[in-house]
C-alpha cells in the first residue's frame, strides 16, 4: 500500500478540478455570494477551462460540451418532475385528510399519538418532500400542544427529525438519494430500484425512532412554539413618525405610558443616519424613526396606538404595498433559507417591496443561536439563512408567495387548500409511486408522466408549476454532476480516494465503510449535502476498488451520510422549519441531533457491514 508521500499527483487538469471543488464547496457555504451564483461561475470555469486548455485522458479527449450536456441528466430531470408531482399535491390539498386522522389521534394518549405521527412523518417523506410533509404536520402538532396544554417543543424537532430519517428509506426519498443512485448507474454500478436499500436504511430509521419517541422529547425545553396560539417570537422593528402621527411633540415618557409601559425604544434616528439620545424627556419630531423589539402582535398594537407606522417611508407614489385597504390586509412569516432569493442580500437590494408586493415590518434573528445581531434598519441586514421577516400585504399576495415555492412561508394557519382535484392529484401521484416501484416504467418516465398528466388536468397551474423548480437546487446540481464527470475523466477521483486509503490505511474494510459515511455526514453538514454527495460517489467508489470489496454499500454510505443532517438548523429545510416555529437554539439540535446521527451512522454502518458482508479485516489492501 503506498504512502501519502510516496502517492503520484494528478496532472494539471487533476489538480485544477480538486481546486475548483474545494473552491466550490467552501464558496457554497457563504451566504455574501447567492449560491446560484457560486454554481454559475464553478460550471462557467469548467467548461472554459477545458475548451481553452483542451484534455487528452485515459478514456480519450474531453471536450467542453460534456459539462453543458449534464442539464439533461435523467436524475436531475426526474426531480424536478417530483418536485411537480410534490407541488401539486400540496395545492389541491390531497394530503388533508391525514392530517384530520392524525388530529383525532391527539385526541388519544399521547405517547401513541406521538408515535403515530413520527410513523406518518417518516411513511410520507419517503415518497414526498420532507419540506411538505413536515409543513403539513405543524399545524397538527400545534393545534394538539395548544388543546392539551403540553409545549409543542416537544413534538416539532422530533417530528421534523422522523421526516429526514423517512426521506433516506427509497431512491425518490430525496433529490440527493436520486442524483447519487443515478450517478453511481452512470459509473457502471448496477441500476438501483426504489426500495433496493431500504433493509439497511429502515434499521437505521427504526433505531432512530425509538430514540426520537422515548428520548428526545425529555431532552428537548419547555419552549412554547411561536406560532399563532404560542409564545411568540420577537421581531426588530421600526416605527416611521409621520406628520400626522399622534407621537409629533410627545416625549419618549408620553409614548411608554401611551402603551402601558411596556414599549421599549432602543434607538431614535432623525435624519440621514443620525442618532438622537432616547432620553424620557426628548421630543419626536415627524420623520423620526424608532427602533423597538417585541413581538408582531405588540408591535401591531404600538402602531395603531402612536399612529406610527411600521416601516420606512416611502420615496415614491403608489410604491406603497400597502396602501390597499386595510380590512384586506395580512400578517405573515417569511423563514429565509440556503436556496431562498433573499438568502445572502438584503431586502433593499432584491427591491423586496416592488418584487413581491409586500410590506417587510420587521425581522426576528435567533442571536443566541451564533448569528451576528440586527443593527440600523433591517432592511440592510444581510439576512442569513433561519431569519424571520414579518411581511404586512393582501391575504392574495401572501397565497401567490407560498404558491410560487420561492419562499418558505408561515402565516399561523398554514391551511392547506381544498379543491375537488385533489382525489385525482393523489392518484397520479400514487401512480408515479407504484409503476416504478413496481419496475413497470422507470422513474424518470413515470414521474415526468404524471407532471404532465398533473398539468394537462388542472391540478396544479403553471405559475405554481414555475414555484415548484428551484433555480438554485438546479444550478448546484448541474455543478456537482459536471465536477463529478471532470474528476473521473482526469483521476482527480481516484486520487482522493488513494489518499483516503493512504491516509487510513490499518483501518478494516467496515471500519472504512463507517468512515466513508461519517465523512460525508460531517461534509454535508457544513456544505450543500447534494455536492458533497455527488462529489463522494467516484471516490467512494474507487476507496472500494481499493479495499477489494464491491462499490455497492459504499455508494449506500454516501447516501446515508448526506441524509444525517440532525445536529444543526440550517442543515435541511425541514430543520429551519422546526426550528423557526418551535423557536428552538443551535444548542437544542445539538443536544438531539448530535446523538441522533451518532445512533443512526453507528446503526446504519452495521446494517451495510452485515447486509453486503464487508470483511472486518484489511480486506484487499
Amino acid at each position: 500500500m503506498e504512502t501519502i508521500a510516496t502517492l503520484a499527483l494528478p496532472d494539471t487538469h487533476g489538480l485544477a478540478v480538486i481546486g475548483l471543488a474545494l473552491f466550490a464547496l467552501v464558496a457554497l457555504t457563504r451566504p455574501a455570494v447567492p449560491q446560484e451564483s457560486t454554481s454559475l461561475m464553478v460550471l462557467m470555469l469548467l467548461v472554459l477551462g477545458f475548451e481553452i486548455f483542451p484534455y487528452e485522458g485515459p478514456g480519450g479527449p474531453v471536450s467542453a460540451g460534456i459539462f453543458l450536456s449534464v442539464f439533461g441528466n435523467p436524475g436531475l430531470i426526474t426531480i424536478l418532475a417530483l418536485l411537480v408531482v410534490g407541488r401539486a399535491l400540496e395545492v389541491t390539498g390531497a394530503m388533508q385528510p391525514l392530517t384530520r386522522l392524525l388530529l383525532r389521534a391527539w385526541s388519544g394518549p399521547r405517547s401513541l399519538a406521538l408515535v403515530v405521527t413520527l410513523l406518518v412523518a417518516m411513511l410520507l417523506s419517503a415518497f414526498l418532500s420532507n419540506t411538505l410533509v413536515v409543513l403539513a404536520l405543524l399545524p397538527v402538532l400545534v393545534g394538539a400542544s395548544t388543546r392539551l396544554r403540553f409545549p409543542a417543543s416537544r413534538v416539532l424537532m422530533p417530528a421534523g427529525f422522523a421526516a429526514l430519517l423517512g426521506g433516506m428509506t427509497t431512491t425518490i426519498g430525496t433529490s440527493t438519494n436520486l442524483l447519487v443512485v443515478t450517478e453511481a448507474e452512470a459509473l457502471g454500478l448496477p441500476a438501483f430500484g426504489m426500495f433496493s436499500f431500504l433493509a439497511p436504511a429502515a434499521f437505521g430509521a427504526a433505531v432512530g425512532l425509538l430514540f426520537l419517541w422515548l428520548v428526545a422529547p425529555h431532552m428537548l425545553p419547555e419552549r412554547d412554539a411561536p406560532i399563532r396560539q404560542a409564545a411568540p417570537r420577537i421581531f426588530k422593528a421600526m416605527f416611521f413618525v409621520g406628520e400626522d402621527s399622534w407621537a409629533v411633540g410627545k416625549t419618549l415618557a408620553e409614548l411608554r405610558e401611551r402603551t402601558g409601559r411596556r414599549m421599549n425604544v432602543s434607538r431614535v434616528q432623525r435624519g440621514d443616519g443620525l442618532q438622537v439620545a432616547k432620553l424620557p424627556a426628548m421630543r419626536l419630531q415627524a420623520g423620526d424613526r424608532l427602533m423597538v423589539a417585541d413581538t408582531r402582535e405588540h408591535l401591531k398594537e404600538f402602531e395603531r396606538l402612536l399612529g406610527v407606522r411600521m416601516h420606512s417611508e416611502f420615496a415614491g407614489e403608489g410604491d406603497d404595498p400597502g396602501d390597499e385597504a386595510a380590512a384586506e390586509q395580512q400578517l405573515a412569516e417569511l423563514v429565509v433559507t440556503p436556496d431562498s432569493p433573499l438568502y445572502g442580500r438584503t431586502l433593499s437590494t432584491t427591491h423586496f417591496r416592488q418584487r413581491f408586493r409586500l410590506l417587510p415590518l420587521a425581522i426576528h434573528r435567533a442571536t443566541s443561536t451564533g448569528m451576528s445581531e440586527v443593527t440600523g434598519d433591517f432592511e440592510d441586514a444581510v439576512l442569513q439563512a433561519g431569519d424571520v421577516i414579518l411581511v404586512q400585504g393582501a391575504p392574495d399576495r401572501i397565497r401567490e408567495l407560498r404558491a410560487s415555492g420561492s419562499m418558505l412561508v408561515l402565516d399561523g394557519r398554514m391551511d392547506l387548500p381544498k379543491t375537488s382535484r385533489a382525489p385525482l392529484a393523489l392518484g397520479i401521484g400514487l401512480a408515479v409511486v407504484i409503476t416504478a416501484a413496481a419496475g413497470w416504467l422507470p422513474i424518470s418516465v413515470s414521474a415526468t408522466a404524471g407532471a404532465a398528466l398533473l398539468i394537462a388536468s388542472g391540478c396544479i397551474g403553471w405559475r405554481e408549476v414555475a414555484g415548484a423548480l428551484s433555480a438554485p437546487l438546479v444550478l448546484m446540481v448541474v455543478m456537482s454532476l459536471a465536477l463529478v464527470e471532470a474528476s473521473v475523466a482526469t483521476g482527480a477521483a481516484a486520487f482522493v480516494a488513494d489518499l483516503f486509503l493512504a491516509g487510513f490505511s490499518g483501518l478494516p474494510a467496515a471500519a472504512s465503510l463507517a468512515l466513508v459515511l461519517l465523512l460525508v455526514a460531517v461534509g454535508g453538514s457544513l456544505a450543500p449535502n447534494v455536492a458533497v454527495a455527488l462529489l463522494a460517489v467516484p471516490v467512494a467508489v474507487a476507496v472500494a476498488a481499493g479495499l477489494g470489496v464491491g462499490p455497492e454499500p459504499f455508494v449506500l454510505a454516501v447516501l446515508f451520510g448526506a441524509n444525517l443532517s440532525f445536529a444543526t438548523a440550517i442543515g435541511s429545510r425541514p430543520n429551519l422549519v422546526v426550528a423557526t416555529a418551535g423557536g428552538y437554539l443551535a444548542r437544542d439540535f445539538l443536544r438531539v441531533g448530535l446523538p441522533l446521527t451518532v445512533l443512526v451512522w453507528l446503526a446504519v454502518s452495521l446494517a451495510l457491514v452485515w447486509r453486503y458482508g464487508i470483511p472486518w479485516g484489511l480486506g484487499g489492501m
